[in-house]
């Protein structure tokens, strides 16, 4: 296409040279024809004409040359092949993940220990699992303004609100609202509390429960007018100095006041002697883990030997300790007796030893004798100790020896007395059950 636009340039440029003439003739003695007309000239393109051959040479151009790629061309394109890549990369890793944690063996519910943690509603007594709990529990609280409000509205601002520091400081202020008209009954001002106040919006609006509270001293929303405008307030009548005093009693309710948490549910059972004692199979609920995150503690453990041939300080042996402890959250503990029979309960990691002694006292028929619990090493276990039980590696589940107090047991045969038959409870042993 070029060539042709060539071309006809120079046609165009021969043709307006005039006529032609022999290389041999004398130009100074050529003839001029007298009278002849003069050769007329070629127009030149049009101006349109001469857009569209611009044109059409740009895009001749445009197609020969080849296409140089700048620095953005390069930065842009392995941006875009890095992009692509790392995509591929995460799904690839998503399937995989997906596909290690189908591969994860599911435990039959019938082989497990327990059936799960469960918990108990300290209001209604219901059983609750670890997700319901604490809507449950909330509900109960609801409930109960039926019953008495100003402990409904008690339990709501110390249990609904989980910052403990704007409690304490929307209790400061209806502590200071209620000694305020203690001291000045008769002043109106003490018993007016404009609700769009700024101290009343940044420390009462805040923390649910408060204004429960307010109404169930007896303070009622009024709209009165200020400057033109109605506002919402709240008033309380005067108060007879018996009705003071009646509210002096429900401001240290509300100052004594602690949340409301559902019990942990020992789930306290019996079995009879078995050689499976020191078998568990825990449901997933015991562990503050994920499901990839105990494959992978399956594989760690086969570390353990190298780790432990290593030279490692204190320091580091402690960090390990407490990182492993942090793994568990509750404790399956068995507690073997001297006749072989068997007491389990959950219990939460964090429990002091103590509150084993005592699960284990009220489950005995003569809980008045002292008695020893043995940790699976042999080492004595404290009551009298602030200690918990994570700290003693008893997590997530650990068969503990139990035993009379030696002194007491040989001051009892010194005496002719003879020790109970039956060391549990004749309800606990109605139940008693086989480990499978």
């Amino acid at each position: 296409m070029k060539k042709f636009f060539d071309d006809i340039k120079k046609d165009i440029k021969f043709k307006q040279a005039g006529p032609g003439k022999k290389l041999t003739d004398d130009a100074s003695k050529a003839p001029v024809a007298q009278g002849s007309a003069p050769t007329r000239a070629r127009q030149s393109p049009t101006d349109g004409a001469q857009r569209a051959g611009a044109a059409a040479l740009a895009r001749v151009e445009q197609q020969q040359r080849p296409r140089v790629h700048t620095s953005h061309d390069a930065i842009r394109n392995q941006v875009k092949r890095e992009l692509e890549a790392e995509a591929a990369a995460v799904a690839d890793e998503k399937k995989e993940a997906e596909s290690e944690e189908s591969t994860l063996p599911v435990k039959d519910p019938a082989s497990l220990s327990v059936s799960g943690v469960f918990f108990t509603c300290p209001l209604t007594g219901a059983t609750l699992t670890k997700a319901e709990r604490e809507v449950r529990v909330k509900e109960a609280i609801l409930m109960w303004f039926s019953e008495d409000p100003v402990e409904a509205s008690v339990m709501m601002v110390h249990t609904f609100n989980k910052d403990r520091e704007k409690v304490k400081a929307a209790v400061d202020i209806i502590s200071r609202y209620t000694e305020n008209i203690c001291k000045n009954p008769t002043e109106e001002k003490y018993r007016k509390i404009k609700v769009s106040n700024k101290v009343f919006q940044e420390k009462m609006s805040c923390v649910e429960g408060s204004r429960e509270f307010l109404q169930s001293l007896g303070f009622q929303s009024t709209m009165l007018s200020v400057d033109g405008q109605e506002e919402e307030f709240l008033l309380l009548p005067e108060q007879e100095p018996s009705a003071l005093e009646v509210m002096k009693e429900k401001l240290s309710r509300l100052q004594k006041g602690e949340p409301v948490r559902a019990q942990l549910d020992r789930q306290l059972q019996v079995y009879r002697p078995s050689p499976d004692a020191t078998h568990f199979e825990l449901p997933p609920d015991f562990y503050n883990l994920s499901a990839e995150e105990l494959k992978r503690e399956q594989q760690l453990k086969n570390e353990v030997v190298e780790r432990n041939a290593m030279l490692r300080t204190k320091a580091m042996r402690e960090k390990e300790e407490q990182r492993e402890r942090r793994k568990y959250n509750y404790a399956l503990l068995r507690v073997r007796m001297p006749d072989g029979n068997i007491l389990q309960g959950t219990f939460l990691a964090r429990e002091r030893v103590a509150t084993l002694y005592e699960f284990v006292r009220t489950a005995l028929a003569d809980s008045w004798q002292p008695f020893e619990l043995l940790a699976p090493g042999g080492q004595k276990l404290k009551e009298d100790e602030e200690v918990a039980i994570n700290e003693c590696n008893l997590v997530p589940a650990a068969v503990v020896t139990f035993s009379w107090d030696a002194a007491v047991q040989a001051d009892i045969a010194a005496a002719g007395g003879q020790s109970a038959k039956a060391i549990f409870k004749a309800e606990l042993l109605e139940n008693i059950r086989t480990l499978s």
